[in-house]
Formats: C-alpha cells, structure tokens, sequence
C-alpha cells in the first residue's frame, strides 16, 4: 500500500542488483556460483573449504548457510548493505575487495520478467507520504470493532487482553531479528526463555515434555496425533489408527485425526451436552484391539465442566488407547486443573488465547503440545535440533520452536502474573462467564449448565427460540449488538442458531453490565415484535447495523433515529459506527464474484 508497484519493483531489482553483484565478485575469485539465473538467492561450490569459509563468516559477523558438504547458500534482501558484502568478500578470503557500485548485469530470467500491470486498485497509489499512510492506517482502525473499544465475547476464542508491557519485547531487535536456523550458540538467551516458559507451562498442565514446534492449535493436535501413532509403533501396535472423538468435541479435532492417518469413531452426547459414557464404553470396547487415541476437550465445547471426565480417560487407557484433551478452552483451568493429572497423555496449548498472544486477523499462533513421560521421545524433531534431544520423529513446521520470536509475550505474561495471578485470572473469567449466564437468565435460555447450574468460562444462548415467535434470527441479534458497540458473540457454534458467549477475565462488572443491558434491550425489541407493535421487516433488528449515513439520510422506519442508533449499552460519545450496512452473507455465498480476468486472458497471455 505504502510503496505502489513503482516502489516494490525498485525494491526487488535493488535485491537482484546485490545478488547479482555478489555473484560477479564471487566468480571473479575463482568460486562456481550458481544457478545463473536467480533473483536473490545463489549457491557457491566452496570444495572442502566449507567449513573455514562458515568459521570466517562466523568471524565476521554474518551467517551463511552449509549446503551439503560442499556448497554455501546465501541470500540477500533489502536490508542487506555494502558492508555486508563486503564481509561476505572477507569471509571467502576477498580482503582487498572493494565494494563496486557499478550496475551489473542482470540475471534474471529474461521470459519470466512481468510486462503486465499490477496492484492497479487506487489504494496502491494514493499513500506515497507517511503522513497519507499513517491516516489510511487510522481510517482502517476507525472501521474496526477491536478490544480497545469493546469487549470481544467471541466464545471458544479468550479475546483477552493484550497488554503492552507483554507486547514491547517482540519489538526488540535481540528477539525480533534472529532468523530460526540460526546456530544454538547464538540464541542462548531464546533458548533460556523457551526451557522456562516450557518449565512452566508443564508445571500448569501437569506434563513432563513440552514442544514448541505446533504454530496453530489445529497443528498442535495434529502433532500430538502424530506422537501418538509414534508411541505406538514403537510398541509393535501400528494398526491401533482409531480416534474416538465425542460430536460435542472441537470442530478441528477429527480433521486433525484423519490427516494423522487415523479413523475417526463419533461417539454420542447426551441431552445435556455431555458425552454419552455408555456409548463411548461400548465404542471403545468396540474397537479395543485397534484403539489409538480418544480427543475430548475439557470443559467441553458446550462451555461445562464434565464431570465424567476421568471416567472416560480410564475408559480409553483400558483398552490401550492414549487421552488427547483439546486444550482450547484451558482459560477455565490454569491452576485450578492439570489436564495432564486427570487423565490426560497430550494436550495443545492455545498460547494466542489462554497466554495473551494476540490473534486478531488470523495469527500468528503457538500450539505447543504437553505430553507424559512416556510420550516425550516421540516429541516433533526438527533438522536443526541437535542429535543430543534424542528427538527422532520429523518436523511439523518449518521452524524448530514454531513462532518462537513471539514467545516473550506469554513469557512475560507468566512471570507477571506469577502463579497466583494465573490463577485469580482463571477464577475470574468463570465468574464474569457466570455473571452474564445469570443477567441473561429469564431473557433467553442458556443452553448447557453443570449439575450445580452453572457454566465454564463461557456460555451458550439460544437464540432459536426467537426465530419461531417472531421470525429474529441469530443474524438479527448479532448486528444489532454492533449498534450497541459490541463485537458479536460467536455465531452459530458449536449449536446452530445459538450465540456463545466468552467474556474472559479481563473485563470489567462495568463491561459486563454494558453487554447485558444490550442483550436484554434486544429481547426487549424481540418482545415488541411478539407483541404484534411491529414487524420483523420494519424492526430495527432487521435493518442493523445502521450507519451514519442512515442517520443523516432520509428516515422512513418504524422506529426513530434514537432508537436506531444509540440502543442500550451504546455510547452517546465515541460510539462506534459501523461503516457499511449488513451484507448479505448467504447471497454472497451463492453468487460467488469473480475477479479473476477471464479465462481469454490466460489463453492469450501463454500465446
């Protein structure tokens, strides 16, 4: 957006310069470079010199990379300065070797270069001036219904609050700037952050090992899948490749079963939510001689503490089956519960919900996975990790520690909370679930509650029953709650039709009461239209999220602008104005836009 397709080309061919500059010096010292054409990267036949050459690079201050035995890769950017390539001179035993700044000849593949326009939408070329830029970025945020506005109740998501003493350390060069394959010696102070951060996240679930690798929750339960089957193996019981998973179990949990090569078994849930102990008894009696893996999550998606969950892990530990509890929803149980003591032989961490990773925008993320004594051996290895870790299965991302530059933010999350802090927090964000349960109750009906009436740290509302008396659906009560200045719930999950609802520990009884006071004003309105007062088309329900432009325009509804714009729980100043009206979801869904050229144009451009 910043630099326009202008700028990005006179990026990239100031990278190729410099590679192709390097590559010139390096040929005229006598070294093979390849390959002859290239963008920014080059490989260099060094013989038996490698490892002088890698020490002198070393020595230096730069990093190179061995390629086999014989070949040194290296790759340049655009931060990548004379002095450095200079160095890279020095490091080949180029000491006199001056820095020529004469253009050198290109090497790129000439029927590859782009004539065709690119990044032609008016956005590339509208903010060339910081101060243009530093305005789009505040339209942009203006837009957004963020945590710095309001409270996120995305259930199954723990929006919690990031804070910035947490966030400043991935700003710091000494953690920023250190590429994953850097070697050990190097990154001795990463490497003392991830030991304590492991330490503690296995003191809080109650496992022995812990791997960083996993970058996404989903690729944490795919890598502890993985483990299993190793385990496994390793005792002869390769065909054991059948996962019981429970229908109330988290949406990812069977893909992840299935890509680990296993077969997934649905077992049922009762009324209530909770799973059906019988059938999951006679599922895995069922399949006892072939019995991988069961993956509950705790407290189950329905946002309940289960009471059976014991029960059900020595169900499967019975019949030779190792325990994978989903560790989405571990908000509801640092240090109150260990999912490694009652049951558990792995779990993922979401460390972007639970350990305030930020994960607005899709990422990034951190799923590592705990895991028993007896399962640490089959643990993901990585290439770069040494032989001494005795890791021996392959990697599941490509780098060894996952994200690992964004670890200081859980880390410094735990060290201020400390154990008591954690802990509070957890108490916290059950109560602030329960609290809404409770204000919402006699308004709409929460769906799922333990034995003793109460929610996890989170709550489901059905919404369905609205949409028999008055024609309101989930859609209607969620961008209604936008007028309200208020993120929707999640919508339609893990029950069609119904809103859960997460608070987390970080908001305030003022926060909360803002939330309830808009959802009892939408029930209100939900009443109007039983009421026969107005119709679910006239209602402001159907018409929201209002805009300024609504407000402004010409006014025809059956309701008032007040009503309109400013419901309960809005802000009379600083209120949030959503930019458009609602889309039409399921019309976009069946009439899907292309904005591909035609295919004519592909025929015409391979010509």
């Amino acid at each position: 957006v910043f630099h326009g397709p202008l700028g990005l080309r006179a990026i990239a061919e100031r990278v190729h310069r410099k590679a192709a500059r390097l590559s010139e010096t390096l040929e005229s010292m006598g070294f093979v470079v390849g390959p002859k054409q290239c963008f920014d990267t080059i490989t260099v036949e060094v013989g038996p010199y490698q490892g002088l050459i890698m020490k002198n690079a070393v020595d230096n201050g730069i990093n190179l990379r061995a390629v086999g035995e014989h070949r040194i890769g290296i790759t340049v950017d655009e931060r990548t300065r004379p002095e450095t390539l200079l160095r890279v001179y020095r490091a080949f035993g180029g000491y006199d070797i001056e820095y020529n700044s004469d253009y050198p000849e290109y090497r790129l593949p000439t029927a590859l270069l782009r004539t065709s326009e690119y990044l032609t939408h008016p956005v590339f070329h509208m903010n060339r001036a910081e101060s243009e830029m530093t305005r789009y970025m505040r339209r942009l945020a203006d837009r957004d219904l963020a945590l710095d506005r309001s409270m996120i109740p995305l259930g199954s998501c723990t929006m919690k609050l990031n804070a910035t003493a947490e966030m400043l350390p991935i700003t710091w060069p000494e953690f920023a700037e250190i590429h994953p394959f850097v070697p050990p010696d190097q990154a001795l102070g990463y490497k003392e952050l991830i030991d304590d951060l492991s330490a503690k996240l296995c003191e809080i679930t109650g496992y022995d090992a812990l791997s960083m690798q996993p970058n996404s929750g989903a690729q944490g339960e795919y890598a502890g899948l993985l483990t299993i089957r190793a385990y496994h193996r390793s005792r002869g019981d390769a065909h054991r490749d059948v996962c019981l998973i429970p229908s109330s179990a988290h949406g990812t949990n069977p893909a992840s079963a299935h890509m680990a090569g296993m077969k997934v078994v649905v077992t049922g849930t009762r009324a209530n939510g909770d799973i059906d102990v019988d059938d999951f008894r006679a599922k895995a009696e069922l399949h006892s001689a072939n019995l991988a893996a069961c993956m509950i999550t705790y407290p189950s998606t329905h946002g309940v503490f289960e009471e059976t969950v014991r029960e059900v892990c020595e169900i499967v530990h019975k019949h030779g089956g190792q325990v994978y509890i989903d560790g989405a929803n571990m908000n509801a149980m640092v240090g109150l519960a260990q999912p490694g003591k009652i049951g558990g032989d792995v779990s993922h961490l979401n460390l972007h919900k639970t350990f305030c990773i930020p994960h607005g925008g899709g990422g990034p993320g951190m799923g590592p996975i705990g895991v028993g004594k007896h399962l640490a051996l089959f643990l993901p290895g990585h290439p770069v990790i040494p032989p001494g870790e005795g890791l021996t299965e392959g990697p599941v991302s490509a780098a060894p520690w996952g994200s690992a530059s964004i670890l200081p933010i859980s880390w410094s999350y735990c060290l201020m909370m400390g154990g008591e802090g954690l802990t509070q927090a957890t108490r916290v964000a059950i109560l602030n679930a329960n609290y809404i349960a409770t204000r919402l109750t006699g308004h709409y009906n929460v769906l799922y509650k333990g034995p003793d009436g109460r929610v996890a740290h989170e709550c489901i509302v059905d919404t369905r029953p609205l949409a028999d008396s008055a024609g309101v659906t989930v859609d209607d009560i969620a961008t209604r709650l936008i007028d309200c200045g208020f993120h929707a719930p999640t919508m339609s999950w893990p029950v069609a039709g119904t809103l859960m609802i997460e608070p987390t520990e970080s908001e305030t009884k003022a926060e909360l009461d803002r939330f309830c006071d808009a959802m009892i004003a939408i029930r209100d309105e939900v009443r109007a239209i039983e009421r026969g007062e107005i119709t679910v088309e006239q209602s402001p329900l159907r018409h929201a999220p209002h805009t300024v432009q609504d407000l402004v325009g010409e006014w025809d509804r059956a309701y008032t602008r007040e009503e309109a714009c400013f419901p309960p729980g809005a802000f009379r100043v600083d209120k949030y104005w959503a930019p458009v009206n609602r889309v039409d979801n399921v019309y976009g869904d069946r009439n899907l836009v292309c904005t591909c050229p035609p295919i004519d144009a592909y025929m015409d451009s391979a010509e």
